[in-house]
């Protein structure tokens, strides 16, 4: 067991908080406040506990440098709307400036840093780096679940230097996964979704040996197809994987495991939502055309009633190209039926979570993680090295 908030007294406490707020900008302004949103009972439990609350987090990918439209401006000011307080925000994450801004708090009060990932530090979890982030502070506290797969100065090496404790949000993300992993209530069913088997090979190895279903669907589905001898066109395969796309159905069946691929697809003539398509079954698929969607009605038919009859499902990738609405039918679907059943239902975060805010069934589901790369490791059944940096309680 790791130490959570309750563990520390934080009053008057000057309190380093690694938070996820990578979120999508467009125009310099927030355009999705899940992540932000996510992050407020751990904040606000540690105003109302009289601490000084510094929090820090990276923003896209600016390798190391400074980037202007990747600043946290934005965010701050989101922040502050949403906790209805004033957030100050500093243009740096170490130095002169965060020391006086700290030195300047008042107990309740919110300081933003700056983006961790201008400092080419951050990813090398450079001790040095690492030290200054957390001269400021008296206790660190992890609530980042989607950067928790990755060992940051910002979730590892600070812990070297300040006693440390889970959030709110990352503790509620590790019971959600834990549960269903350890202990998920049968028909235990998967739907793996997405571009890539490649990244995905872990995931479902590692499902093989705990679930009833593995539904296929997306740029997955389409390696697993042409593995199995189908003729799938211009769509999106990976051809380096198609030996261990058939080793996995083998080894499915060997378990007893449900490996299940689309029996019908949505084809289209170019890669564009407003391009000619169609639906043909699997074995019909032409040369010169794509599969942009899973979700032909004979696929669709029989993953609801396999999910409707489910008592656990995790869901980690679209099965089609949800963006474009010609082509969001199955993914939509897979949405509708989750809000529907009865079952527990975990959204792997990502594209996913995406995808279930965009069908409108959010509220619908049991747990909706916050990091796509997190719970993919989580699903793998691989360790997390943020976590296990956090003090043991």
């Amino acid at each position: 067991m790791k130490k959570s908030l309750k563990d520390y007294d934080f009053k008057n406490k000057r309190v380093l908080v690694r938070v996820d707020f990578n979120v999508p900008l467009e125009n310099g302004k927030v355009t999705d406040t899940n992540r932000i949103e996510a992050a407020l009972p751990t904040i606000k439990y540690l105003v109302n506990e009289d601490a000084k609350v510094i929090l820090m987090s990276h923003l896209g990918r600016p390798k190391g440098e400074f980037k202007e439209e990747l600043k946290l401006d934005p965010v701050g000011k989101e922040l502050a709307n949403l906790l209805h307080r004033k957030v100050k925000k500093v243009d740096d994450c170490i130095g002169d400036e965060v020391k006086k801004a700290v030195d300047d708090m008042e107990k309740g009060d919110v300081l933003l840093l700056e983006n961790t990932r201008f400092y080419k530090g951050e990813k090398k979890n450079d001790p040095d780096f690492a030290r200054q982030l957390a001269e400021n502070a008296d206790i660190f506290v992890l609530d980042a679940f989607g950067a928790v797969h990755r060992a940051h100065a910002s979730t590892v090496g600070v812990t070297e230097y300040l006693p440390s404790a889970a959030g709110f949000l990352l503790m509620r993300e590790l019971n959600a996964l834990g549960d269903v992993m350890e202990n998920p209530e049968s028909p235990f069913v998967a739907i793996m979704g997405g571009a890539k088997i490649s990244g995905k090979i872990a995931v479902i190895e590692n499902l093989i040996d705990k679930v009833d279903y593995i539904l296929t669907g997306g740029g997955i589905a389409n390696t697993f197809l042409k593995s199995q001898g189908y003729e799938v066109g211009k769509s999106l395969v990976e051809d380096d994987q198609l030996q261990i796309a058939q080793d996995l159905v083998k080894k499915a069946k060997n378990k007893g495991v449900i490996l299940l691929l689309p029996h019908d697809v949505i084809i289209a003539d170019e890669f564009d939502n407003d391009a000619n398509y169609k639906e043909v079954p699997v074995s019909e698929v032409p040369v010169d055309w794509e599969i942009l969607d899973s979700g032909g009605s004979n696929t669709i038919k029989e993953y609801t009633k396999i999910i409707k009859d489910a008592k656990t499902v995790i869901w980690n990738g679209p099965i089609g190209v949800f963006e474009f609405e010609n082509f969001a039918r199955g993914t939509n679907a897979i949405a509708k039926a989750l809000a529907e059943t009865d079952a527990k239902t975990i959204i792997g975060g990502g594209e996913s979570a995406a995808a279930v805010k965009k069908a409108g069934f959010m509220d619908k589901m049991t747990h909706i993680s916050t990091g796509g790369g997190a719970s993919l490791r989580f699903f793998e059944g691989k360790s997390l090295p943020a976590v296990e940096a956090i003090d043991d309680l």
